[in-house]
């Protein structure tokens, strides 16, 4: 019979307990975990003790130096399957329990009767130092002692379980620490669902007879997504082979996750520890399935160093994400693992991953940030099949909204250039008893549901199919003409002297030719400007040469002149006939509305003024930016929703897509809001007056009674 996993873990977190005094309550994992791996490996070999101490006495009397081998695969569970790992020490947790005086050295010799690949696990653990600090307080015998009452074989606590029990009391001592909320553990209700989401599409190919099945997680923690996984496909194909693989960066997670996959016996599965984003330990690798939850806004300032050395990231050769959130990172990471994908090929059967995100991967970056570039280079591969949304307040240590993204290089037929969006984001059972920030779950149902919607590829309620194109928008620059008025004041004279007294003259001649009424007209205003400088006497200072000339010329600019919109536009350049070509490569998969040359150059700021082009120069204040779908061209778009308005505006064709070329930048973006907004019209002012009339009747009711 199972312990349930919510008693087992209130147990062992009352044994924290007695590590008060040496021991914070954020340090106590540093002791629980170790403790408790070992004495599950404890209980798991004691099956075989005796006849693993009766091979070893006697591989020892031989002298036969390397006994791992032999004695691992002499190690077995009550089904006679062979463990992999083995211990060749007399003691157990009830000897250790017997012994008090000297349970220290008696403990740290039983830890060094493990085979390596157990001993190399206690390593990362650190536990030799636990050790230490626990008998010079007389807090290890206690402890020993609570852990030698529990039982924690599988068969009385299966691996299900026990991975509940390490989530749940590591997820506990994230809350004594006080972690962030990158730093928190899925719930199980989402695993199960990310899994459905991920191997559902695929029950065919996995439930034949011999099927090989390879898992990854890049920052599986404690393992928790690869049991999940595990779990789905043996209760669909009890014969098929399933090989997983992990990656941690924080050593006590890791110890937790290799410890469990020595236990379940994956001799061909491997867990590392080590940072994902710069380490590869998996480099000739390629899975049939991934999933992971990386951690919410991680900053990765420390792998930059190292990520700006490698001609593209993973595969991906565009923009990378901000600084302080690499999360797309790990997608990146992820898809780079993705077997080729052929129709009809065994070899190449491509992958599927699940990945859960905060709602920043969605629409944080602009167009052309490295964030929109991501989202861009995904989508234009048709590599993103679905997004579901989660309800807020799902996580142990943070109650932010969440995103399961599901991505493949083989999409199904039906799905190809499509898109899926489901909200599950208001379809949650509350909990009884909240667990950290978590007050919410998916139950059975839900799940099922979402699967279900997921599998059917229809819009409802709940679920929208969408076009790839149309996350997709095309972000263009919108300008207006700079119109200055000229005048010469007294104020704006001796704001002009004061920074270039040298031209006092020059400013005179200027002053008796233009007079001091404000001219509308700045570029025959500066004309005549010029020529006053050009015909001034010998002995008289005017623009110097160099860059201080052209300083002088922009203070006087900004002097004497002021924005006014009844001006006339500034001229900043004159191109002759022919100079300015506007080919269609600048509206890449656009059809262009039917349109004389002239307005289309207008609308492009190019102005015809005989055989030559005008082009204004923009007034910065007056800048502007339209995102525009993708599925829709600029010039129409220009035409219905800017020229009514502000008729003299016209798009910045200098600012270009660095991919397609085209005027504007590419961006991509996923708005879930947008997507399932329904519009609630006001109640009528009737039935608001009426509410508040009866308001107000039982406030004076209220009053009337205090007052009589």
């Amino acid at each position: 019979m199972n312990i349930n996993f919510q008693q087992l873990a209130n147990f062992i977190w009352s044994v924290a307990d007695l590590l008060r005094g040496p021991y914070r309550p954020p340090q106590y994992e540093r002791v629980m975990l170790p403790l408790t791996v070992l004495r599950r490996f404890d209980a798991v070999l004691a099956p075989s003790k005796v006849a693993v101490l009766k091979r070893y006495e006697q591989l020892k009397a031989k002298n036969i130096p390397n006994i791992d081998a032999i004695l691992n695969n002499l190690a077995k569970d009550e089904d006679g399957t062979p463990l992999g790992f083995h211990n060749h020490s007399q003691l157990d947790f009830q000897k250790l329990k017997g012994d008090p005086d000297n349970i220290g050295r008696h403990l740290a010799d039983y830890i060094a009767s493990f085979s390596e690949e157990v001993r190399k696990i206690f390593e990362r653990f650190e536990f030799d130092k636990e050790i230490e600090k626990l008998e010079e307080s007389n807090r290890l015998y206690q402890v020993v002692s609570q852990f030698a009452e529990i039982d924690l074989h599988p068969k009385r606590v299966d691996n299900i379980t026990m991975g509940l029990v390490f989530e749940d009391l590591i997820r506990r001592f994230n809350e004594a620490a006080n972690e962030t909320a990158g730093d928190h553990f899925t719930p199980r209700e989402v695993i199960q669902l990310m899994v459905n989401l991920l191997l559902e599409p695929d029950t065919s190919v996995l439930t034949q007879a011999g099927v090989i099945v390879t898992i990854c997680d890049p920052a599986c923690g404690t393992g928790g997504m690869l049991a999940e996984a595990q779990n789905w496909i043996r209760a669909h194909n009890e014969q098929a082979t399933v090989k997983v693989f992990g990656q941690d960066y924080n050593p006590r997670s890791y110890a937790v996750a290799a410890s469990d996959l020595l236990i379940k016996g994956h001799k061909d599965g491997q867990v590392v520890l080590g940072n994902t984003l710069t380490d590869d330990p998996f480099s000739d690798f390629r899975f049939d399935y991934l999933l992971a939850n990386p951690p919410f806004g991680v900053d990765w300032k420390a792998e930059k160093k190292v990520i700006d050395r490698w001609p593209n990231f993973r595969g991906y050769s565009g923009k990378l994400p901000r600084i302080n959130d690499g999360a797309l990172l790990f997608l990146l990471y992820m898809m780079s693992k993705f077997q080729d994908y052929k129709p009809g090929i065994r070899d190449k059967p491509g992958s599927r991953t699940a990945v859960v995100f905060n709602g920043s991967p969605l629409f944080t970056g602009g167009a052309g940030s490295g964030e929109s570039e991501i989202r861009r280079w995904i989508i234009e591969r048709d590599q993103l099949e679905a997004i579901v949304a989660l309800p807020e307040q799902m996580f142990y240590n943070t109650g932010i909204g969440t995103f399961i993204w599901v991505v493949t290089n083989r999409k199904t037929a039906h799905r190809k250039g499509k898109i899926q969006l489901i909200d599950a984001r208001e379809r949650y059972a509350p909990m009884k008893r909240s667990l950290g920030d978590k007050r919410r779950y998916l139950d059975q149902a839900t799940l099922d549901d979402v699967t279900r919607e997921h599998g059917a590829l229809e819009d409802s309620k709940t679920s929208r199919v969408f076009d790839n194109a149309e996350f997709g928008y095309r972000r263009i620059t919108v300008l207006r003409p700079l119109c200055l008025r000229f005048q010469i004041t007294d104020e704006t004279r001796e704001r002009f002297l004061n920074v270039c007294p040298e031209l006092f003259d020059a400013l005179q001649a200027v002053q008796e030719d233009l007079g001091t009424e404000p001219l509308l007209d700045w570029n025959q205003a500066w004309a005549a400007v010029q020529q006053v400088f050009k015909n001034l006497p010998g002995d008289v200072e005017g623009w110097a040469k160099g860059a201080k000339g052209a300083a002088q010329k922009k203070i006087f600019r900004d002097c004497f002149t002021t924005t006014d919109p009844e001006a006339a536009p500034v001229i900043a350049k004159r191109h002759k006939k022919g100079d300015v070509v506007i080919s269609s490569e600048l509206f890449p998969q656009q059809t262009l509305p039917a349109l004389e040359s002239a307005g289309l150059y207008a609308l492009l700021g190019l102005h015809r003024e005989g055989k030559t082009l005008l082009e204004y120069e923009p007034d910065p204040t007056l800048k502007d930016a339209e995102n525009i779908p993708l599925k829709e061209d600029i010039i129409s778009y220009v035409l219905r929703e800017v020229r009514p308005y502000v008729p003299d505006a016209w798009v910045d064709r200098e600012t270009l897509d660095e991919q397609d070329g085209g005027i504007g930048k590419v961006g991509y973006e996923i708005n879930f809001n947008r997507v399932f907004f329904e519009y609630q019209p006001p109640r009528p002012l009737e039935v608001i007056d009426a509410e508040l009339a009866g308001v107000e009747q039982r406030i004076l009711d209220l009053l009337r009674e205090v007052t009589e």
